[in-house]
This record gives C-alpha cells, sequence and structure tokens, in this order.
C-alpha cells in the first residue's frame, strides 16, 4: 500500500487546491474579493464555527476567487447575479480528472458557502444588496449509494493491511473502526486517546458534524484491532510525548480527512472490487448491512449522527446500552444466527417513522465525504 504521507503524483485536486490558495494570499487590496472573503472566515471563528466549517468554506471560496481573477473580476461589487450564474454554469460543465462530470452534491457544496458569503456582505453592509439571493441550488437526485460493499468484500479489504507492519496494523484498525461504527473520515481523525471505553464497548464522538457531541457502540473485533494497534504499532509512530490523537502517520502526525480519504481509497481499489468509493463507502455499508440484518432504522441514525433535515432534530434519543444491544445483534462483524427483540426499539417513536429511503437519502444528501473535492 502507498505510504500515509508521500507525495501521490498528480493529486487530483493539488492544481485546484493550489489555484484557491493562491487566490486568496496573492491579492493585497483591502477592498477586493480575498481580503472580503478574510474577514468573513474571520466572523466565523469569533462566531464560533467548527474549524472544518471555516477550512472548508475558505477552500470553496478561494475556488470562487480564483475563477474570478481569471477573469478580471476582482471585487465583490463586481459579482452580479448574471456572474454568479456564469460560474454556476461552469461548475456543471466542468469535468474532473477522469472525465467525470461534478456530482449536483458537488456543485451545491461550492455554491451553498458562496450564498452564505454574499448574505453575510450584505448583513455587514459591505453590498448594498446580494446577488446570490435569487441563486438557485442545483436539486440533488434521490437515490441509493452508488456503491454497497457485501461482508465478504469488506473483509476482502480488511485482509489487505499487512500486518507484519506498524503501519498495516495501524491501517487494519482504522478500516475496522469505520466498518463497526460508520463514523464520518472527520470523525475518525478526531478520535483521541481518550475517546474508547473499552469496558463498555463505547466510543465517544466530539463535536461532530453540526457541533454535537453523541456516544456510539463499538465491536469487540475493531476494539480489539485498536488495542493492538496501541500496544505493538503506536509506540512506533508517535514522535511526541503530548500526541493524544489515537491514529496517527509515519510522521506522528494526527491524520487529516483528505489523507485519510487518499489511504482508504488505496485499498478499495487494491481490492480490485470493481467498486469505488472510501470512508463513506464503510459508511453506508454499515448502515446497510445494519438495516438488512432486522436494525431499526431509527437507531442506525443515531449511529451515524443523522439530523431529520426537515426538521433539524434527532429522530430519536436512545440509550447507549440499547443502541448497544443493536449493535452487537444486527452488525455483520458479529451478527447473531438468531435475532432477538433487541432489534425493536422501545425508545418514543416520532410522528412519522422514518423510512430506509429516509436513511439513504440523508446519507445521500449529507457532505459526501470522499468527494468534497472534485
Amino acid at each position: 500500500m502507498a505510504s500515509d504521507h508521500g507525495a501521490r503524483p498528480q493529486a487530483r485536486t493539488g492544481t485546484q487546491r493550489s489555484s484557491a490558495k493562491q487566490a486568496l494570499t496573492e491579492q493585497h487590496d483591502p477592498q477586493g474579493l480575498a481580503a472580503f472573503v478574510a474577514r468573513y472566515l474571520e466572523w466565523l471563528k469569533v462566531h464560533n464555527y467548527s474549524p472544518l466549517t471555516v477550512e472548508s468554506r475558505e477552500l470553496y471560496l478561494g475556488y470562487f476567487v480564483a475563477w474570478c481573477t481569471e477573469r478580471g473580476l476582482r471585487h465583490p461589487r463586481e459579482i452580479t447575479r448574471p456572474v454568479l450564474e456564469r460560474y454556476q454554469r461552469s461548475l456543471y460543465h466542468h469535468r474532473k480528472r477522469n472525465g467525470e462530470p461534478m456530482s449536483f452534491q458537488g456543485q451545491r457544496m461550492r455554491l451553498v458557502p458562496l450564498r452564505a458569503w454574499f448574505k453575510w456582505l450584505a448583513r455587514q453592509n459591505y453590498l448594498l444588496y446580494n446577488p446570490a439571493s435569487e441563486l438557485e441550488l442545483p436539486r440533488l437526485e434521490h437515490r441509493l449509494p452508488k456503491h454497497i460493499l457485501t461482508t465478504q468484500e469488506v473483509e476482502q479489504i480488511l485482509a489487505l493491511a499487512n500486518c507484519d507492519e506498524p503501519t498495516g496494523i495501524r491501517d487494519r484498525a482504522m478500516l475496522e473502526t469505520l466498518y463497526s461504527t460508520g463514523m464520518r473520515r472527520s470523525e475518525l481523525a478526531a478520535l483521541s486517546l481518550f475517546d474508547l471505553d473499552r469496558e463498555r464497548g463505547t466510543v465517544m464522538i466530539r463535536q461532530g458534524k453540526g457541533k454535537k457531541d453523541r456516544m456510539i457502540p463499538i465491536g469487540e473485533r475493531a476494539l480489539r484491532w485498536i488495542e493492538r494497534y496501541q500496544l505493538e504499532a503506536r509506540p512506533e509512530l508517535v514522535a511526541t510525548r503530548n500526541q493524544n490523537a489515537l491514529f496517527l502517520t509515519t510522521l506522528g502526525e494526527a491524520f487529516t480527512p483528505p489523507r485519510l480519504t487518499e489511504l482508504v481509497r488505496d485499498y478499495v481499489i487494491a481490492a480490485k472490487l470493481g467498486k469505488s468509493g472510501s470512508c463513506h463507502l464503510f459508511r453506508h455499508t454499515m448502515a446497510t448491512l445494519m438495516l438488512e440484518n432486522g436494525a431499526d432504522i431509527r437507531f442506525i441514525q443515531a449511529m451515524l449522527g443523522h439530523v431529520d433535515l426537515s426538521t433539524t432534530q434527532i429522530y430519536t434519543q436512545v440509550s447507549i446500552r440499547k443502541l448497544k444491544e443493536i449493535h452487537t445483534a444486527t452488525h455483520p462483524a458479529k451478527a447473531r444466527q438468531k435475532r432477538s427483540n433487541a432489534a425493536s426499539t422501545d425508545a418514543a417513536a416520532p410522528a412519522a417513522p422514518p423510512t430506509a429511503d429516509d436513511l439513504f437519502n440523508s446519507l445521500a444528501a449529507e457532505a459526501d465525504e470522499d468527494d468534497t473535492d472534485a
């Protein structure tokens, strides 16, 4: 497998990211687009937006500023609705390195920060009006996940880790964690040594999406691999005594989400399954296989940290004890031959119980962590 810190030749987003960064750092006009992006990002930090939110908005606004700079547009007052519509059309016609178009989700992810920024500019009276107020976002198709792994395919991927090496043990532990919990790549990267409770078989997700904490079950097999990693591999990787991140690169640093995507994607490709994906593929797979094994959809949503998009409330508040029972009974890594009544819920049901379509539409609609930088 590829080194977790080695340079990947011509990364598919390297040129675009570089252009976005240059666009925000090479402009020195205090009234220019880059200057107002910097003010907006500072405002987000002051108002306690998460570092990941600030980072993603900086990236996507950088793409826009770079696009504007190429066309001689340098000040916010020069941006009109027709200009924004031209930018939206350019996203629609954009082709990735493999020749595929940018997904509608990818287009939305570049446009949403843009709308938020112009709304802020107008509210702060930097602009007389908001040119993005009536900019229509692409509609998202309601679809099932493109690729789902079978239990056998997951095992094929897991078996690729070379456990004779510290990095292989680490990779196996990370893959097992993704498969067992369905956590997001950003949540995996943020795990610390203190977030695991081996006795209870749980893991604490701190400041997940929406800045919400949640406690979720983690399977015995994943815990065993994490324990082996901590005993045999992590001491070989850690560089400083005060490094509390659970999973470390060969440089002794915490993983970044993009680096996790590259590493996991390499394993998926190496398995030669004819399927694409990365961290989010394991998230989809866990949800699908647990559903097939009889888990109540509301428990799966609690595991995933999903929020009901129509009410912005969690579907149901469930006890970690009950959630652990469901996980043990339905997760394919330790599925029982006989299903107990644990697959039913004792939590209060919402007025309109969610369906499988709700679950998969939520998975499809959330920020697709493996394809955000098309």
